[in-house]
């Protein structure tokens, strides 16, 4: 993803390379009681599947009618990374979105290597992060992936053992706090490497999955059998990075609700 700077840093626009960028994935919804969505034919901008992008600071003043006109139909904005850090544009692009008629949702930068996922997860919930369930909010999402400010740090400097942990304590307070488990956003390499090929969040983690250039989203992280939006691409026809939902606009919405109460 494009993410805008985080706390105390130059600002960073730097991106995973393709090698680290292999697959990036969402599973459907928190409790379990959504099907998993039809896989997509073919991949990329031909394939079919509700089109979505992502935006952070580093895109700043969206013109989201023309995004809708061009196809667009979610979008997850960043809101936060670690514990200082807000996306100054934050409430206009969220506001925007909703204006043009497109399913938003929030995003999270994670930086274990600063501060408890409890307390990170309290951070990005109070700054735009929560969750409703009136059909047009997608499930907070959590975006935990290669080191940007440390290339010798992929992982942050911490174990699988510690970095399962974090992500397991973000999660946890976030479902306490919203109702929803956050969706993951990570690649196959980084997953794989950093949490020691951890199966313990397929589950019931929507899985974010980010592989470019590729006609398929490719080997998933472990754990995940499906992947529920793909990133396939950084740049194209919207603005910031290009995704796609894999299942029809009425699972995209049933997503977005959450499980039937």
């Amino acid at each position: 993803m494009i993410h805008s700077p985080g706390p105390a840093t130059v600002p960073a626009r730097r991106r995973p390379s393709r090698l680290a960028l292999s697959v990036m994935a969402l599973t459907l919804g928190a409790v379990g009681l959504l099907e998993a969505p039809a896989r997509a034919a073919g991949g990329g901008a031909g394939a079919r599947g509700p089109q979505g992008h992502d935006v952070s600071s580093y895109q700043k003043d969206v013109d989201w009618r023309a995004s809708r006109a061009k196809g667009a139909r979610f979008v997850y904005v960043k809101a936060t990374e670690a514990t200082g850090y807000r996306n100054p544009h934050f409430g206009r692009q969220y506001r925007g979105a909703r204006e043009a008629g497109l399913i938003r949702g929030a995003y999270h930068f994670a930086r274990p290597d600063r501060s408890p996922g409890r307390e990170q997860a309290a951070h990005f919930v109070r700054n735009g992060g929560g969750w409703r369930a009136d059909g047009r909010t997608l499930p907070p999402a959590l975006d935990i992936e290669h080191n940007p400010y440390d290339r010798k740090r992929p992982c942050y400097g911490l174990s699988p053992a510690r970095t399962t942990g974090w992500i397991r304590s973000f999660s946890d307070e976030v479902a306490r706090l919203t109702g929803r488990r956050p969706v993951i956003y990570t690649t196959a390499h980084w997953w794989n490497t950093c949490t020691g090929g951890s199966t313990a969040f397929a589950a019931d983690h929507p899985l974010w999955v980010a592989r470019y250039g590729s006609a398929s989203a490719g080997t998933l992280p472990a754990g995940w059998s499906y992947w529920t939006i793909w990133q396939y691409a950084d740049r194209g026809r919207l603005p910031g990075d290009q995704n796609l939902f894999n299942g029809s606009m009425d699972r995209l919405k049933a997503f977005a609700a959450g499980p039937r109460r």
